[in-house]
C-alpha cells in the first residue's frame, strides 16, 4: 500500500508532467496538484508554450478551495514576467497555504526568487520532494535554459555484436516491434531528430513519428556537407519541416533546388565538412532545445568526439551478424588503451519484447571544433 504522504501527492505531479512530455517546446513539462482537507481539488498541466502554466490549470480546477490548500508542483513556481504572469502570485492571491516544490529552477537569473516570493508572504514551502525524478523529466529543459544548447539523445538499434546493418548495408529490422514503438515515442518527446546523409540515403526514411495514437513529429535535421541530397527522397515534404545543416562551400545551385523542395538550408562553418559545434549553437539560437540524433556509425563517432552527445540509448536484439565489412553504430577512431574509452554512468537497463535499451551519460571532456558529414 503507498502511503499518503507528500511524495504520494508529487508522484501524481509529475505523473501529470510527465504525460505532456515533448509537447512544450523549450518550456519545461510541470504538473501541480491541489489538495484540500485531504481531497485533490485540482490538477494540471503545462500544455502549450505561451499558455498557461500547470498552477494555473490546477488552481482554475480548485476555484474557492485553493484557499488554504497545499499545492504540489514539480518546477519552482515562476516570479518574473514573461508570455505568462508569475505563479508565484497566482499562488499568493488565491490564498494557498502550502507549496511543495520538486525542483528549484535551474536558471541561475532568477533560481530561488520564486521560493522566497513565497516565504515572504507567509506561504510554507518545501523543496526537493522528488527532486530527482523531476530533474530527470526535464533534463533536456536544464541543459538548454543554463547553456542554450541542445540536448541530444543518440539512439541506435545495434546486434550483440554493435552492427547496425550486414556487410551489404541491410538493416531493417534489427530490432522488433515493441522497441520500435519506444523509438517512436523518443521521436514524439523530441523536438528534432538528426541524421547524416549516408542514412537518408540508404534508407530513404520519412524520420516522422508513426504511433497508434496522435503524436508529435519533430523537426528532419539532415547534415549533408556538399549539399547533394536527392530531392526525391522522402524526407522532403510530408508533416515535418526539413532543415538542411551544410557548408559555406556547398553551391548555392544546390541549396535553391533544396529550398525549392521546402528545405530550409543551414551554413556552418567554411571546411569541408560541417562544423557541429557551430550546428549545436546555431540551433540552440533557433530554439531547439532537444535532438535525438539516429545518425549512421560517421556522425554518431563525431558527435561523441565533439563532446556534444548528452545521453546514450542503445537498443541491443538478440542478434549476431559477423562479417567484418558489417556497420558498426560508431566510426570513429577512438582510443588506444581500454582505460581511455568513452565511459557511460548512471546506466539503466530496459526490456521491449525480445529487446533491451542499455540508457547512460558519456563521460568525457569536451573536444571543440569537430567536423560532421
Amino acid at each position: 500500500m503507498e502511503l499518503l504522504n507528500d511524495e504520494f501527492y508529487m508522484r501524481l505531479a509529475l505523473e501529470l508532467a510527465e504525460g505532456v512530455a515533448g509537447q512544450t517546446g523549450i518550456n519545461p513539462a510541470v504538473g501541480c496538484v491541489v489538495v484540500k482537507n485531504g481531497r485533490i481539488v485540482g490538477m494540471g498541466a503545462h500544455l502549450r508554450r505561451g499558455e498557461g502554466h500547470a498552477e494555473v490549470h490546477a488552481l482554475n480546477m480548485a476555484g474557492a478551495e485553493a484557499e488554504g490548500a497545499t499545492a504540489y508542483v514539480t518546477l519552482e513556481p515562476c516570479s518574473h514576467h514573461g508570455r505568462t504572469p508569475p505563479c508565484c502570485e497566482r499562488l499568493i492571491a488565491e490564498k494557498v497555504s502550502r507549496v511543495v516544490v520538486a525542483m528549484t529552477d535551474p536558471n541561475p537569473a532568477v533560481a530561488g526568487r520564486g521560493i522566497q516570493r513565497l516565504r515572504d508572504r507567509g506561504v510554507e514551502t518545501a523543496v526537493g520532494v522528488l527532486e530527482g525524478r523531476a530533474k530527470a523529466l526535464n533534463e533536456a529543459f536544464v541543459k538548454y535554459i543554463v547553456s542554450g544548447l541542445p540536448f541530444v539523445t543518440l539512439k541506435t538499434a545495434v546486434t550483440l555484436d554493435g552492427r547496425i546493418a550486414t556487410k551489404t548495408g541491410h538493416s531493417r529490422w534489427i530490432t522488433g516491434p515493441e522497441a520500435r514503438q519506444a523509438v517512436h515515442t523518443l521521436r514524439h518527446r523530441h523536438q528534432a531528430i538528426m541524421v547524416g546523409k549516408a542514412t537518408v540515403i540508404a534508407d530513404d526514411p520519412e524520420l516522422t513519428t508513426r504511433l497508434s495514437v496522435p503524436a508529435l513529429n519533430p523537426v528532419r535535421i539532415l547534415v549533408d556537407s556538399s549539399l547533394d541530397l536527392p530531392e526525391t527522397l522522402r524526407v522532403f515534404g510530408g508533416e515535418a519541416p526539413t532543415w538542411i545543416l551544410t557548408t559555406e562551400r556547398a553551391s548555392a545551385e544546390s541549396e535553391k533546388r533544396l529550398r525549392d523542395k521546402g528545405a530550409e538550408i543551414i551554413r556552418c562553418g567554411d571546411g569541408e565538412r560541417v562544423n557541429l559545434v557551430y550546428a549545436m549553437q546555431e540551433l540552440g539560437r533557433r530554439e531547439i532545445g532537444s535532438i535525438l540524433l539516429e545518425g549512421g556509425g560517421a556522425l554518431n563517432g563525431a558527435m561523441l568526439q565533439a563532446g556534444l552527445v548528452d545521453k546514450v540509448m542503445l537498443f541491443y536484439a538478440p542478434k549476431i551478424v559477423g562479417a567484418s565489412g558489417a556497420v558498426s553504430a560508431f566510426a570513429f577512431a577512438g582510443p588506444n588503451r581500454m582505460s581511455d574509452a568513452l565511459q557511460l554512468r548512471r546506466v539503466s537497463v530496459e526490456h521491449y519484447g525480445d529487446d533491451w535499451c542499455v540508457t547512460g551519460y558519456p563521460e568525457y571532456t569536451p573536444v571543440h571544433d569537430e567536423e560532421g558529414e
